[in-house]
């Protein structure tokens, strides 16, 4: 199986960039992972919130296979402790899912044709973070979860 964290618009802060390939090289040792950067729409300000959020959507529907599981990195998804979390990704791993896609969308969320091909949402917190902090928090906490899985020490209960 191999995770791939599918976002809207590139990190341009170059201590989380540089934060992010620490953790993405850590998970080398775990599982694949890939992060797939979507270029952020152009001249924004003359489009509605709607078109926006559709535009988007066609560019993340054109990453995602018909066989691949979609889970939303959205406020309104279920939140985790980070064992549970853990757990969350196992049964992912062990439903022989090919490709297990996050995705982070775009300023405004998702139009509803991404909910619809959704199989699932995840909330990482209650508070909201900016989309390139989001970014480095899913990878830590998956490096987190892979850890956790394995029974290695880096999570303290």
């Amino acid at each position: 199986m191999k995770i791939i964290l599918l976002t809207v618009g590139k990190t341009t802060n170059s201590y989380l960039i540089k934060l992010q390939e620490e953790y993405q090289n850590r998970l080398k040792f775990y599982i694949p992972f890939e992060m797939l950067v979507i270029p952020e729409l152009k001249n924004t300000k003359s489009i509605s919130i709607a078109e926006q959020q559709e535009k988007e959507a066609d560019l993340i529907l054109k990453n995602i296979e018909s066989n691949d599981e979609v889970v939303l990195l959205d406020e309104k998804g279920k939140q985790f402790t980070s064992v549970g979390f853990s757990e969350f990704v196992s049964k992912k791993m062990l439903a022989s899912h090919k490709r297990v896609i996050f995705v982070v969308g775009g300023p405004y969320g998702f139009a509803e044709k991404i909910y619809n091909r959704a199989n699932g949402k995840v909330s990482l917190s209650a508070m909201t973070f900016s989309h390139q902090m989001i970014r480095l928090i899913f990878v830590e906490q998956l490096y987190r979860a892979m850890t956790i899985l394995k029974g290695e020490p880096y999570h303290h209960e």
